[in-house]
């Protein structure tokens, strides 16, 4: 009997089973779209279906950079034990390969399919969680970094020529930068970008701490101001003490370095992402 292609799609997307087992159980069941899903069932290759529920708090970070865009993606699964398996890497590389080849800036359907097809061969659920792409610009540089597989980052530089974008100390305190990001998580990117609510309930708080001292208004005042600023090196990537020199800010070290190296270094922003942080 002619088994219809909407059909078979439909079982596909239903279970998680690969095209032509889907097609085989539709031609083995006569068409029976119910008793089809239970004969993949049976073989085990509707895993999809029963693992959904499960949670997904283990996986991996991916990363790659190209010269004109740089992307990062979260793939999460049950264990850490999967987390390693061939297959799942495999899919992680192939669906950022996606995103890079059609351009892409947030998962698709089609994404979601390939993961449910790999599920169904792991027997673990999988999530494809997020994904961020940073564009780059001809004088800019973009430096990844992958902790541990969990925590990814994407820190982009304008930089003054290529003779600076080329010299081997820019590119390690680039990485470097790249690393305090995954390690410190800052919360903005500089002072600038701290959004007023969270900049009046930091204001309110620090208020409610000094207006019990019994000092003069300017004094207080003076007291305030410097709570602020320690808040803004504690969240700001910018302001934050550098990794490699706590003497020196992040910003500073990296007007130090344009000197240096003969040309402008600006950090322009940054992209942290945490396995299985939502927030991140």
């Amino acid at each position: 009997m002619e088994i219809k292609a909407t059909d078979v799609k439909l079982l596909r997307e239903k279970t998680g089973a690969g095209m032509l087992d889907c097609k085989n159980a539709l031609v083995k069941a006569e068409g029976d779209f119910a008793k089809a899903e239970r004969l993949l069932k049976e073989q085990g290759l509707a895993a999809a279906v029963d693992k959904g529920g499960r949670v997904t708090n283990q996986g991996k970070v991916f990363s790659k950079v190209l010269p004109d865009k740089g992307v990062l993606l979260e793939l999460t699964c049950e264990t850490d034990f999967v987390a390693r398996n061939s297959l799942f890497l495999e899919l992680g590389g192939r669906l950022v390969q996606m995103v890079i080849e059609q351009g892409l800036t947030a998962k698709t359907p089609a994404m979601d399919t390939i993961v449910r097809e790999t599920v169904g061969r792991i027997k673990e659920n999988m999530e494809l969680r997020r994904i961020a792409v940073v564009s780059v610009l001809s004088d800019e540089v973009l430096v990844d970094y992958v902790h541990e597989n969990r925590i990814g980052v994407l820190a982009r530089f304008r930089v003054g020529s290529s003779a600076v974008k080329d010299n081997p100390k820019v590119k390690a305190t680039l990485f470097d930068c790249a690393l305090h990001i995954a390690a410190f998580a800052p919360i903005f990117f500089s002072r600038e970008k701290v959004t007023p609510s969270f900049l009046k309930e930091q204001e309110e708080i620090y208020a409610k701490q000094v207006e019990g001292m019994g000092k003069p208004a300017n004094v207080l005042a003076g007291i305030l101001k410097g709570k602020l600023n320690k808040m803004f090196a504690e969240v700001c990537f910018l302001e934050q003490p550098f990794i490699k020199d706590d003497k020196r800010s992040v910003a500073r070290v990296l007007a130090d370095l344009g000197k240096e190296a003969g040309g402008a270094i600006e950090a322009v922003d940054f992209v942290y992402m945490k396995l299985g942080d939502v927030h991140g």
